[in-house]
């Protein structure tokens, strides 16, 4: 929840519309889509209910085009950005399943934008923009680009036309020029229905993951009819971005582990404070405080069980918290707390004021490594 509320936020402070599509859907817009015919082995069978097919959805993008279409659209309200934290399932066979980097239902952070060609660059510039602040934000601070395109020698391979082709392809390539963004051109690597930037970032291991990624579609417009009525009053097809940040929550959050070893920065830590008594005259203070911090927004568990406060301390440093608040009967009679980092640092005399604030403000910084000197 954590990683899908700051993405939910962001999203929608950069004027996407956050969409909620079933998990099911009639056979027959599978069919339109093309994914019956071109993605069935990839497919969970066939659902019969009173007397029709449906199907679990491998994709998000069908369904956000019937939102699109569920009115004539104007120029006036393009670009429309639909975006989702969606459940697709996708048949993968046991041999290829890998913990939380393959699966076989994940949470996809899934966005369409639908524009038209004056649009374009400036809706990869947000893409891209919007990517690598998730990069940021979660502390990955190498990447490398790849603009994927079509063997314009094999037109027979891909849908859409030549100069659609070449339009979408300048403009990925003028945008990452522009920005001074070094990038590899891989010519014939593009999916059959458009030309793409995938953004890999590099792990704390030195290892590429491919997760974000910005595609065209001349595809699925062109399957589904869908229409804009242009500043000319005429109708024409608007162009369809497909847009994914986090790749899916599932992998995304299993490179963070691999990435932070568990050490997650404070704000991320499913945990963020241990309060530990000594004796059990604490635990009604420990109780008080464990609801002032919560009532601050911090996620906090109490440990009051009758054991040595060494063994509670070895335990919450193996649970890798950022912050243990140790409470004894010194502290209580002095008003003061004892905070102990996870790295064995600790800071005594510390007010329950101060803790707070220190704890808050360094979750809001987004911090990958604790402030707290």
């Amino acid at each position: 929840l954590i990683m899908e509320d700051w993405l939910r936020a962001e999203a929608l402070k950069r004027g996407y519309q956050m969409v909620y599509t079933p998990h099911i859907a009639n056979k027959d817009l599978w069919n339109v889509s093309g994914h019956t015919g071109f993605y069935r082995q990839n497919m969970f069978g066939e659902i019969e209910v009173e007397k029709a097919d449906y199907m679990l959805k491998p994709m998000n993008c069908p369904c956000h085009i019937l939102i699109y279409k569920g009115e004539l659209r104007s120029y006036k309200q393009l670009p429309m950005r639909l975006a989702e934290l969606g459940t697709v399932y996708r048949y993968e066979r046991s041999g290829v399943l890998h913990g939380l980097m393959r699966v076989r239902g994940f949470t996809q952070d899934d966005a369409h934008i639908f524009c038209t060609p004056e649009q374009i660059e400036s809706e990869i510039e947000g893409c891209l923009d919007f990517a690598l602040k998730v990069f940021e934000v979660f502390g990955f601070k190498q990447y490398k680009m790849e603009v994927s395109t079509w063997d314009p020698e094999k037109p027979a391979d891909y849908v859409g036309e030549a100069a659609d082709w070449e339009r979408a392809t300048n403009a990925l390539v003028s945008v990452l020029e522009r920005r001074g963004t070094p990038y590899k051109l891989c010519k014939g690597e593009a999916a059959f229905y458009g030309p793409k930037i995938d953004v890999k970032l590099i792990d704390a291991l030195g290892r590429p993951w491919q997760l974000s990624t910005v595609q065209f579609d001349f595809n699925l417009p062109k399957r589904f009819e869908m229409e804009y009525v242009g500043s000319d009053g005429a109708r024409h097809r608007p162009l369809m971005v497909h847009r994914a940040l986090y790749g899916s929550i599932e992998r995304f959050f299993g490179i963070l582990i691999e990435h932070y070893a568990g050490n997650f920065p404070l704000w991320l830590a499913p945990v963020q404070a241990k309060i530990l008594t000594l004796t059990d005259e604490q635990i009604a203070p420990a109780e008080e405080l464990k609801k002032a911090l919560e009532a601050a927004g911090l996620r906090v568990e109490l440990d009051s069980r009758p054991e040595k406060i060494g063994h509670k301390i070895r335990e919450a440093t193996l649970e890798k918290t950022p912050y243990m608040v140790v409470l004894g009967p010194k502290d209580v009679a002095a008003g003061t707390l004892a905070v102990r980092r996870r790295d064995g640092k600790q800071f005594d005399g510390v007010s329950r004021e101060d803790l707070i604030r220190k704890l808050t403000e360094e979750a809001a910084s987004k911090a990958t490594a604790s402030g707290w000197q």
